[in-house]
């Protein structure tokens, strides 16, 4: 019994042998690990997706309290920028003292990244309620300015001579610019 098949046949079953071997082994030897490659690279994007969204949330959260602050206290941030003036000070805060003395102001050094200087100070004032009114004029001013202790109070007739020191503080001037340049001949 002979078979008799064509060559067209032959070469069908035989194309169409060789095809399905060279799909079951790009399938087991290429698709299949590149497959499993992608799920593992896709679960490490979601888990790197999902911190980042922490983070970025995180980053909004530090950044919207910056933002409030930074509106809260703008009269404070602006306040860092002015030198002291001690005739405007004086002319700003006279009306709490019944006299007002500021001695030389002195560079008291640099603290975090500002420079610090050191004001004496004597004044007479009626009363110590003048005084404390004088302090908060201070936090409302427009100069970052820290009371001292300790301050001393004689009763001399009517009056109450006091004394005390400030620390006035700056941004610290760029050594880099021209202007301080300038300043330091």
């Amino acid at each position: 019994m002979k078979i008799n098949i064509s060559r067209h046949y032959l070469y069908i079953l035989l194309s169409s042998l060789f095809l399905f071997l060279f799909v079951l082994l790009f399938s087991f030897l290429v698709l299949i690990p590149k497959g499993k490659e992608y799920r593992e690279k896709r679960t490490e994007l979601q888990k790197i997706s999902a911190k980042l969204q922490k983070y970025q949330n995180y980053h909004d959260k530090v950044y919207d309290t910056l933002k409030n602050l930074q509106s809260k206290n703008r009269h404070i941030i602006a306040a860092f920028e002015n030198k002291f003036d001690a005739k405007r000070f004086q002319k700003e805060h006279k009306n709490y003292f019944s006299s007002l003395h500021l001695a030389k102001i002195l560079k008291a050094g640099q603290e975090d990244g500002f420079d610090v200087y050191e004001v004496n100070t004597t004044s007479s004032i009626a009363s110590p309620k003048n005084f404390y009114n004088f302090l908060d004029a201070i936090n409302k001013s427009d100069w970052i300015i820290g009371v001292n202790f300790p301050i001393t109070f004689k009763r001399k007739g009517d009056s109450i001579a006091s004394s005390f020191t400030m620390k006035v503080y700056c941004n610290k001037e760029d050594s880099n610019t021209t202007a301080s340049a300038s300043k330091a001949k």
